[in-house]
């Protein structure tokens, strides 16, 4: 019985250490693996109560686990979709094939490291087929509430390089200098005309026409000018019309004393704005405060448009995708704009190492691993999305070398045993000789 035990025991041996063989061989085949994540077998003895002044071997058995939760080191790239995680957290990210399926679901799926490209659909894709999930940003650019603790809202990551952007014009910003002499009673009244274009909802270019009519008294100085606006998309319609009173006293001559309208909003003492509504929408005017030099002046003789600044442009092409550290996807186009497309999160589960492991360094979760919850980048427990990076593999070679000697050791030991074993079999058959 103690000779049959210890026969099985060193077979088991064998068996074990073979299973740490794969493990080991498997971390040194994927030693330059972006990702991959070691893995490592355990011995458990097995102890087998053979009763008092006897002992029967109980054997050995393994686990094998990956460990997850090592990160690798990060390597830098040259391509700004190349993601790695630093920190806790992984990417989300789902099937090329579920994509692919009009109507089908995207199962959620995680990564800690991935080189984006996109494919001819235009979706942010691995070599190996893992699509990058985020949510879509609204049209201002600004990320809508979703649910943190379900993939509600997730959708694949789309960026075609044919794909154009417009901005609608919805600031303007208005200093321009009038002439004090142009308000004094020997003025003959000149108008004063200032054209701004701006760009619509479609991003064709547009004129806002913008009138200076001097008041001219009978005598003195009035320091008065009546602002009209006219709107090109309507047909030159009045869309503002406003009377500026400058201050001519000492320390403050030359800035605005009043604001009142005629037509168009109200003007906003708090801002110093006025707001028309073109064909297109409102726009938001900044003439400057009351009191403020930055703004509408009338000062000296002559009429100097000083800054005229506005947001929006035409239609513009895609040049570029950048992914921030929060997470944010951004689209650079040839007109100058930058645009907000989606907001990757980072995805967190309570125990990282019980996620199942799947092919090309994906992981799934499950009852193991606990339930997930979505983070922003850098927010929370979670690290930060880092671009032109990848994550090394977490192998280390000189490690995996030591441990294939002592299982190589091992082995040979195990096997020396079942050899002492067949001679003492050998022994005891030859007694009946």
């Amino acid at each position: 019985m103690t000779i049959s035990s210890s026969l099985n025991t060193s077979v088991a041996g064998l068996a074990a250490n073979a299973s740490r063989l794969a493990t080991i061989s498997d971390n040194i085949a994927n030693s330059s693996t972006y990702g991959y994540k070691r893995a490592v077998t355990d011995f458990h003895a097995m102890v087998i109560d053979s009763g008092t002044g006897s002992y029967s071997a109980g054997g050995v058995r393994t686990t094998s686990s990956r460990l997850i939760d090592q990160s690798g080191s990060l390597v830098s790239t040259t391509s700004a979709t190349d993601l790695a995680v630093r920190g806790r957290g992984m990417l989300p990210v789902t099937t090329q094939a579920s994509v692919n399926v009009s109507g089908g679901e995207t199962p959620l799926l995680l990564t800690t490291t991935g080189s984006f490209e996109t494919d001819s659909n235009g979706y942010l894709t691995t070599s190996s087929g893992l699509v990058l999930l985020g949510w879509p940003a609204n049209s201002d650019g600004s990320i809508g509430t979703y649910a943190r603790d379900t993939t509600d809202g997730l959708v694949p990551i789309k960026v075609s390089s044919t794909q154009f952007s417009a901005e609608p014009t919805t600031e303007i910003q208005l200093s321009v200098n009038l002439p004090a002499s142009s308000t004094e009673s020997t003025s003959d009244g000149t108008t004063e005309t200032l054209s701004i274009e701006y760009y619509d909802n479609l991003g064709k270019s547009e004129s806002l026409n913008v009138e200076f009519q001097p008041s001219v008294p009978s005598s003195g100085s009035s320091n008065e000018w009546t602002m009209i606006l006219r709107d090109s998309a309507s047909g030159d319609t009045i869309v503002g019309e406003y009377t500026l009173t400058f201050d001519d006293t000492r320390g403050a001559g030359g800035t605005l004393l009043s604001v009142t309208n005629t037509a168009g909003s109200a003007y906003d003492t708090t801002t110093g704005t006025v707001t028309v509504d073109v064909a297109g929408g409102p726009i938001e005017i900044d003439i400057g405060m009351l009191g403020a030099s930055d703004g509408m002046t009338q000062l000296s003789t002559s009429f100097q448009p000083v800054e005229v600044s506005k947001n929006g442009s035409t239609s513009g092409n895609l040049t570029s995708v950048e992914i921030d550290e929060n997470g944010y996807v951004s689209a650079a186009f040839d007109t100058g704009v930058t645009k907000i497309l989606y907001q990757v999160p980072l995805v967190d589960v309570a125990n990282t190492n019980g996620l199942e492991t799947l092919d090309y360094q994906a992981y799934r979760p499950t009852s193991e691993s606990g339930a997930f919850y979505l983070w922003d980048a850098g927010d929370g427990p979670t690290g930060d999305i880092v671009s032109y990076a990848q994550e090394e593999s977490s192998t280390d070679v000189a490690g995996e070398l030591t441990d294939l000697i002592q299982t190589q050791r091992a082995y040979s030991s195990n096997a020396k045993v079942i050899q002492a074993v067949d001679e003492m079999l050998q022994e005891t058959t030859n007694i009946k000789r």
